[in-house]
């Protein structure tokens, strides 16, 4: 299997994760509140898968941005993937924040609250440039320095969690706080979502090394599949051992809320199965579709939030429907978003020339009317200049 094959499982990997995103987006907005039961098996279910959507999303996003990174033979700021880099990740940031931009507010003057809250985009573009920076700062020396600092950030984060997610971070502007508390509405913040990003770039470079031994998958999904187990059932007591052995704390407060493990222990188990079932992964339309998940993200922002308008689904049918319509309308919305994600991707040249076209045409125009109507203008300045000087000149005699 060549290497860029084995990207193709991980991008149909992407793809599912996006795909359960925007379904997982569409029934917790808008499905009716008295009809979320916690006793019903069907919905534990689903709340349970849900809430592994997003880590994989993001621990794929950085398998897939680091194993791009470190591809090519230059290393540091030679490697042509780092501008690329910084450059999509400030780019993610600019859609996240345009995402959140309401024109009917800004028409008034106003930014709205909500313009300022940090959701997925914003947090993948950041732990873009953080992988970036640990890259530049690991690449360079010693070959085990990038996925050892790699690892050493998402242990750093999943392990003082219960300490900074206490900080208010009041000393920041709210803008900036943000990024790091939910406290003002923030979906997600930078920590501790960025371990998941680096948790996926290091699992990029164990791939990208042993991607020629013919034992890769056999070792990777047995190892994968253990680890992941150890996470998901043994974690939490094994944090309450360390307490009891060491009297630290934070043990007892991880235990407490031990989710950051056990979804990373889901999230190692999902990439097992995905390389277990991989030959059958080879369809051009899953790898179409997780090649274009931020355009599919950005349809789904728009049709269900009402990007720049705030006339979306949200606000017409917010924690409305019946099971029965909210699972129609889920399937029914993932094929809308993905349809016309990759209508644009098809179309997106020439969607760029006509606007290109468009704005060139509107510049000429405006510089031709400029043109034709400067002589006049002139005229009529000289003309009130002279009457000015008159009248003025009137009133001084």
């Amino acid at each position: 299997m060549t290497s860029s094959t084995r990207l193709y499982f991980i991008d149909t990997m992407r793809a599912w994760a996006i795909l359960m995103m925007l379904q997982g987006h569409f029934i917790d907005g808008l499905l009716d509140p008295v009809l979320r039961n916690a006793e019903s098996s069907a919905y534990t279910i689903w709340l349970y898968f849900r809430g592994i959507t997003a880590p994989v999303f993001f621990t794929v996003s950085g398998f897939i941005f680091t194993f791009l990174l470190v591809r090519v033979p230059q290393v540091g700021w030679d490697n042509p993937r780092v501008k690329k880099g910084i450059r999509r990740g400030l780019q993610l940031l600019l859609i996240g924040y345009l995402l959140r931009l309401n024109l009917f507010g800004l028409f008034k003057g106003q930014l709205y609250d909500s313009f300022f809250l940090v959701d997925v985009l914003h947090c993948i573009g950041l732990s873009i440039l953080a992988i970036i920076g640990v890259y530049l700062l690991g690449a360079t020396r010693k070959k085990h320095l990038f996925p050892l600092l790699l690892l050493g950030l998402t242990l750093v984060l999943f392990l003082f969690e219960p300490l900074y997610k206490q900080w208010s971070f009041a000393f920041m502007p709210e803008a900036l706080a943000n990024y790091f508390t939910k406290a003002n509405g923030s979906v997600f913040t930078i920590i501790p979502w960025l371990g998941y990003t680096a948790f996926g770039g290091f699992l990029s470079l164990l791939f990208t090394r042993y991607k020629e031994n013919k034992y890769l998958y056999p070792i990777a999904i047995v190892t994968a599949l253990i680890v992941g187990q150890l996470l998901i059932r043994y974690s939490s007591s094994a944090f309450m051992a360390l307490h009891k052995s060491t009297g630290v704390e934070l043990f007892k407060l991880i235990y407490s809320n031990n989710y950051l493990f056990i979804r990373l222990g889901d999230v190692v188990v999902v990439f097992a199965i995905f390389m277990l079932i991989r030959k059958f992964l080879t369809q051009k339309a899953f790898i179409k579709i997780g090649q274009n998940t931020l355009g599919i993200y950005v349809v789904h922002f728009i049709i269900l939030y009402g990007s720049f308008t705030g006339l979306g689904l949200y606000k017409f049918f917010h924690h409305e429907l019946t099971p029965t319509v909210a699972i129609v309308g889920a399937l029914a919305f993932m094929v809308v978003c993905t349809a016309l994600a990759l209508w644009y991707d098809k179309h997106e040249a020439s969607i760029k020339s006509r606007i290109t076209n468009v704005v060139q045409t509107t510049k000429s125009q405006a510089i031709a009317t400029y043109l034709i109507f400067l002589p006049l203008l002139r005229d009529l300045a000289y003309r009130a200049k002279g009457f000015f000087f008159r009248v003025f000149g009137i009133v001084r005699n």
